[in-house]
């Protein structure tokens, strides 16, 4: 491929999808979530996800670096009403991660492998913002993932895996619409160890929801692991407590790229051994 001759080569490519993102948002007749209130009454769902982790053997500096790039992203998403017929668009209100505006060096992915990026970390925002929509009827009309690798073993996992996102300024970008008459809002902050999250909304829903894993195990195959799941989405009658439906939202199949003797023996079956 043609960005893959040369880094100026991918600068270019890189380049000309991001003007192609901006020719599309101009073109479009979206309507946008930009505007922003105090926490809306009610509290559909929350969450908070530890910032500084252990992946692997990553320089633990990258961690830190996160740490500075969400503190400084985290205030342009706060607040953020969704309100009926809108879209939120994480990039448009986010913006470019530069180093002028102090973004850091963080951990990013690149053909399969942990590299570094100015900015890098930010997919940990959208994976708390994934994680939050999916307890809601927000509609996921943008998302992004690292399908078909797992790169780290688990370390204090609170979200089933498959639930992450990928995300690149501004051409890969996370989105939600909002198909109902209730206004949604996002509430987000970071403290000295987590980013934490809100999803709030103008009234009390009618239904909630739920996420579950299931058929969870790793196998192996030709001398390589792989890390299988199914995630399933569940919607709650209030009222009556009455499953509404019941949808399969993700499906993983990924190689898994760590040492196996990390992997929960507790969890590995169907073991296939060929060649």
């Amino acid at each position: 491929m043609f960005c893959e001759l040369h880094p100026l080569a991918y600068a270019l490519s890189a380049q000309k999808e991001r003007c192609k993102r901006h020719l599309r948002n101009w073109l479009s007749k979206t309507r946008f979530s930009r505007k922003k209130s105090e926490p809306l009454p009610v509290l559909v769902y929350k969450h908070t996800s530890l910032i500084r982790r252990q992946l692997g053997n990553v320089d633990m500096q990258l961690q830190e670096n996160k740490a500075v790039n969400l503190g400084i992203s985290a205030p342009k998403v706060n607040g953020v009403l969704i309100r009926p017929g809108e879209t939120f668009s994480f990039w448009t209100l986010v913006g470019s991660c530069a180093k002028r505006k102090g973004y850091r060096s963080g951990l990013a992915i690149a053909k399969g492998a942990p590299a570094q990026a100015i900015g890098g970390g930010m997919c940990q925002f959208t994976n708390l913002l994934h994680w939050l929509a999916l307890h809601s009827p927000l509609e996921i009309v943008e998302h992004h993932h690292h399908d078909g690798i797992d790169m780290f073993p688990d370390y204090g996992r609170q979200i089933p895996f498959g639930c992450g996102t990928s995300i690149v300024y501004n051409y890969l970008d996370y989105r939600l619409h909002n198909p109902t008459d209730i206004t949604f809002q996002l509430v987000v902050s970071t403290n000295e160890t987590h980013l934490c999250g809100e999803l709030r909304a103008d009234e009390a829903l009618d239904c909630k929801y739920h996420i579950i894993e299931e058929d969870r195990h790793f196998y192996q195959k030709d001398n390589t692991y792989y890390r299988c799941n199914k995630i399933y989405k569940s919607v709650i009658d209030r009222r009556t407590g009455n499953e509404v439906s019941r949808a399969m939202i993700k499906q993983s199949h990924a190689r898994v790229l760590y040492d196996a003797s990390l992997i929960d023996e507790n969890l590995i079956r169907d073991i296939i051994k060929k060649g």
